[in-house]
């Protein structure tokens, strides 16, 4: 499982966050996604830990706590879901096909 941590500041670090999950076990890995333009973070995090059970802990201790001014959102991460409207691949298809009509 993965953990959510949504409504970040934009100056965490991954070490802040390792430090307060670190409360509740070992954190394996924290992912903080950038913007591919500016660079800059995007307002949340990926947390994965040991032990599902840690991960349940810092989930119902963690969401709707305030940390760096900001009342954070933690919750299980859901997966990805195809956004047909932002599928580079689905729009090359569409323009190949009404090339060649």
């Amino acid at each position: 499982m993965t953990i959510y941590v949504g409504n970040l500041s934009y100056h965490a670090t991954e070490a802040d966050l390792k430090t307060v999950f670190a409360d509740y076990g070992e954190v394996k890995r924290v992912v903080l996604p950038t913007d591919r333009e500016t660079g800059r973070l995007r307002g949340f995090a990926f947390v994965e830990m040991s032990e599902d059970a840690q991960e349940d802990a810092a989930i119902t201790e963690l969401d709707g706590a305030e940390w760096m001014g900001r009342k954070l959102r933690v919750n299980k991460a859901q997966p990805r879901e195809d956004n047909p409207r932002g599928s580079w691949s689905k729009k090359q298809d569409y323009r190949t096909y009404a090339l060649t009509e």
